[in-house]
C-alpha cells in the first residue's frame, strides 16, 4: 500500500509538472485531506557596479561610501529558493529558504550558506512563525532585478510573530528589537494593525505599529508609525506600486538606513517608493521605480531608481536587464549599477 502511495504521488506530481504556469508549484495530492507542493525557483545574476558606494550583491540601507571610486564585477544565484508548503485540511506549514546566508568565496569553491526565509504553521485564522511582518504590504513592492527592489523606500522584514487575520483585518504580535539601543531588556512584543481594501481595482493597506524601545542609558521609549501601501490596476495589465510610511519605524523600513534609536532618541523616519509596471507586449514589460528614506535625528539619507526590462521566453523561463543609481545622499555619494538576470521558476 506505501509502494501504491509513493506511485500515485509520483504520477500526480509528473501530471502537475507537465501543467504548471510561471511561478506555480509541483503539487501531490496525497489523499483526500493531505497535499504537498514544492515550490521556487533558480535565479543567476551578473552584476556591475561602479562608483563610490562599495559593491553589494543586493542594496540595502546599510551601504558603505568608499574614499575612492571602486568598479566591480559578480555573477552569482544567491537569491536562488526552494519552499515546501504541507496541508492538511485547515492545517497548513509552510517553509522557505534562500542562498543569502553569508559565506563563500572565489578562491576554492563558493560555498554560500543557505538562509532561512519563512518557516510558520497556519491553522484557521492563527498564523504562529516566522514571516513577512504584517506591518507589510507584499504586493506592492515593485518588480526588480535587484533582490533590493529599492528597499530604501519599502517595508522589508521577516521576522518571528503571532498574528490573527479576518477577512481584511490583520492583528499581529512580534518581536521586538531595539536597534540601536539595549536590546537585552526588549521584554514587551511589538503590536502590528493592518487593513486592505480589496476590489478588481487593485488593493490598498492602512498599517500602524506600535513598540517599547529601550535605549542604551536606560531609558524607556514608546515608538508609533503608520504605512499606507498598495497596488493599483491602471491600463491593460500595467499596475502603479506605491508605499508612504511615517513616524517612528526604524527597522521597520529601509533595510537597516536608519536606526529605531540615535543614542537616547527615537528616530522619526520618512520613508517611499513609487513603480509603475508597463507590458509592452504579453511577454515584454517594464518597471520604473524611486524609492527615498531620511531619518530626523541621525540625518540619513538614501536614494536609489532603477529602470528594467524583462522577457518571459517561455512561461517558466524569464530573463531581464536593469540599470539604476544607488545614493547615500547625506555622504554625497553614489554608485550605479547594471544587472543581467535569468530565473527559471520551479
Amino acid at each position: 500500500m506505501f509502494i501504491s502511495k509513493i506511485k500515485n504521488a509520483a504520477l500526480v506530481a509528473s501530471l502537475a509538472a507537465l501543467a504548471t504556469p510561471a511561478m506555480a508549484a509541483y503539487e501531490i495530492q496525497l489523499n483526500d485531506n493531505d497535499k504537498l507542493i514544492f515550490g521556487g525557483y533558480i535565479k543567476v545574476d551578473a552584476r556591475y557596479v561602479d562608483g563610490d558606494v562599495a559593491y553589494k550583491d543586493q542594496w540595502t540601507g546599510g551601504g558603505t561610501g568608499l574614499e575612492e571610486s571602486a568598479s566591480q564585477f559578480r555573477i552569482f544565484a544567491n537569491e536562488t529558493r526552494f519552499n515546501t508548503k504541507y496541508i492538511h485540511g485547515d492545517l497548513t506549514g509552510f517553509i522557505e529558504m534562500d542562498f543569502f546566508g553569508g559565506g563563500g568565496n572565489e578562491i576554492i569553491s563558493n560555498s554560500i550558506h543557505p538562509r532561512l526565509r519563512h518557516a510558520f504553521i497556519q491553522y484557521q485564522n492563527v498564523l504562529a512563525g516566522q514571516t513577512w511582518t504584517t506591518f507589510m504590504n507584499t504586493s506592492a513592492i515593485g518588480e526588480t532585478a535587484d533582490f533590493g527592489s529599492t528597499m530604501m523606500g519599502i517595508s522589508f522584514l521577516r521576522q518571528g510573530q503571532l498574528r490573527y487575520t479576518n477577512g481584511g483585518l490583520q492583528l499581529s504580535l512580534e518581536n521586538p528589537e531595539s536597534f540601536g539601543g539595549d536590546t537585552a531588556n526588549d521584554k514587551l512584543p511589538d503590536v502590528v494593525a493592518k487593513y486592505t481594501f480589496k476590489g478588481d481595482w487593485g488593493n490598498v493597506s492602512i498599517a500602524a505599529v506600535g513598540r517599547q524601545l529601550n535605549t542604551e542609558g536606560g531609558n524607556t521609549e514608546t515608538a508609533i508609525g503608520g504605512s499606507i501601501a498598495g497596488r493599483i490596476h491602471t491600463f491593460g495589465k500595467d499596475d502603479l506600486r506605491f508605499q508612504y510610511h511615517q513616524g517612528e519605524l526604524g527597522r521597520y523600513v529601509g533595510t537597516a538606513a536608519v536606526k529605531d534609536l540615535v543614542g537616547e532618541k527615537v528616530e522619526d523616519t520618512t520613508a517611499y517608493n513609487v513603480a509603475y509596471r508597463h507590458f509592452w507586449t504579453e511577454s515584454l514589460r517594464s518597471t520604473l521605480i524611486y524609492g527615498h528614506i531620511e531619518g530626523d535625528v541621525s540625518g540619513n539619507e538614501t536614494t536609489q531608481w532603477g529602470v528594467n526590462l524583462f522577457k518571459n521566453l517561455t512561461p517558466e523561463l524569464s530573463v531581464g536587464m536593469e540599470v539604476g543609481n544607488y545614493a547615500i545622499d547625506h555622504e554625497d555619494k553614489d554608485s550605479f549599477y547594471g544587472q543581467f538576470s535569468m530565473r527559471y521558476a520551479l
